[in-house]
């Protein structure tokens, strides 16, 4: 989640808005607003929700599931997947690859 964290901090100084504005938007103290962005407290949706309403973006532009993927196990997943589909004859989208 600290990927999620720092976005969150980059995109609120690329808007030039402060912890205390986000904090107020929020209904919560600054200091509740700076433990989000040092990674103290875990994002949940709600939280997720809210911010990027104010930021006026969409959530997964903040974070998306692979963010939450700290030991790249997802990562080693999708090229098991790539590679039994390679094996077996499956047709892989450019995208993918």
């Amino acid at each position: 989640m600290k990927i999620c964290s720092q976005n969150i901090r980059k995109i609120r100084r690329n808007r030039d808005f402060t912890q205390e504005y986000m904090a107020f938007e929020m209904g919560i103290s600054q200091k509740a607003y700076s433990d989000i962005e040092n990674s103290k407290v875990k994002i949940n949706l709600d939280i997720l929700t809210k911010i990027s309403a104010i930021l006026e973006i969409k959530p997964s532009e903040i974070c998306s599931i692979s963010d939450q993927c700290g030991n790249h196990e997802y990562e080693h997943k999708y090229h098991e997947l790539l590679e039994y589909m390679k094996k077996n004859g499956i047709a892989v989208p450019k995208e993918y690859l």
